[in-house]
């Protein structure tokens, strides 16, 4: 009897958490042209279609929906099989820096997932600006990095890094805050070396809007008690925006902001495979399609964060 490849059905769950073809292939560490070939194979081996691809990226089919529901079980026993065969094989000191801008819940689930299943594993973890990530990555001080960029319009360089997911920054208050009749916009804001801080000060000020630092937060957690709190307005990204918040245009006269992207740095040179390993698990886990950019949205620009 003819068996599924566990290696196809391991792309197409990959295709359906990322949304695209495209999204796909740094996740599977291929090209786009071979994860499409990896999709003709597996649909010529099922004798159905399961993707549909449109201009805004990919989408199941009924078929390819069920095949994908019969597919993660079997992709986790097999994971679980090959891990008690091998014993555990995550262990050893690990440096993980990330940006406090991406889903915080997430990643400390995932961190969390990590310490209960690998306890071998020892992570250093630290919460840096994006800037300084790259370039503590790049001199080897950090063995993964997480980072947020800006999109302003032209495409990014394409340095090979996996994309997690894509944001608007939105303005937002809490709902019992009034801004009252001044022409000054009462601004909660992050200190002056965070990026985020000086991309909203070069935008107000371009549009000539008056504003007050009524708080500095020394990081995104203050940030969100102080919007909390009621303090006044600040620009954050959804997934790093408290549950009590709510979107705040101050009657149409505030800018719209640029989108962000956030995205696991590329492999190193000789890197350990226990670094490229849990690099893979990062954006298995990590990796939102709700937060993905269509594929035929260009993508921008990019600064560091």
């Amino acid at each position: 009897m003819a068996r599924f490849d566990l290696e196809l059905l391991h792309a197409l769950v990959v295709i359906a958490e990322a949304g695209s073809l495209t999204a796909a292939a740094p996740r599977l560490c291929r090209s786009q042209s071979a994860v499409s070939e990896q999709v003709r194979k597996l649909e010529a081996f099922c004798g159905v279609p399961l993707l549909v691809r449109g201009k805004t990226g990919a989408r199941l089919t009924p078929a390819g929906e069920r095949l994908v529901a019969h597919a993660r079980p079997l992709l986790a026993a097999s994971d679980a099989a090959l891990q008690e065969m091998r014993g555990t094989r995550l262990a050893g000191d690990l440096r993980l820096a990330i940006t406090d801008y991406f889903r915080p819940a997430a990643v400390a689930a995932f961190l969390k997932h990590l310490g209960a299943e690998y306890p071998r594993l020892r992570l250093h973890v630290s919460i840096r600006k994006s800037a300084v990530i790259e370039q503590e990555v790049g001199n080897g001080d950090f063995d993964i990095g997480l980072t947020m960029r800006y999109l302003d319009g032209s495409p990014p360089p394409n340095d090979g890094r996996i994309l997690l997911g894509r944001e608007p920054l939105v303005w937002i208050a809490h709902p019992a805050f009034a801004a009252g009749p001044s022409d000054c916009l009462p601004l909660i804001v992050l200190p002056d070396h965070c990026s985020l801080q000086q991309q909203v000060v070069r935008v107000l000020d371009r549009h000539g809007i008056r504003y007050d630092v009524v708080h500095s937060a020394t990081g995104v957690g203050g940030l969100q008690m102080a919007l909390s709190a009621g303090l006044g307005v600040a620009c954050l990204n959804p997934s790093a925006t408290p549950a009590d918040v709510a979107p705040f245009d101050w009657n149409g006269r505030l800018p719209p902001m640029p989108d962000v992207e956030f995205g696991l740095l590329p492999a190193r040179a000789a890197e350990p495979p226990l670094v490229a390993e849990v690099r893979q698990m990062l954006a298995r886990h990590l990796a939102d399609p709700s937060l993905a950019s269509p594929a035929a949205t260009p993508s921008a620009a990019a600064r560091a964060a």
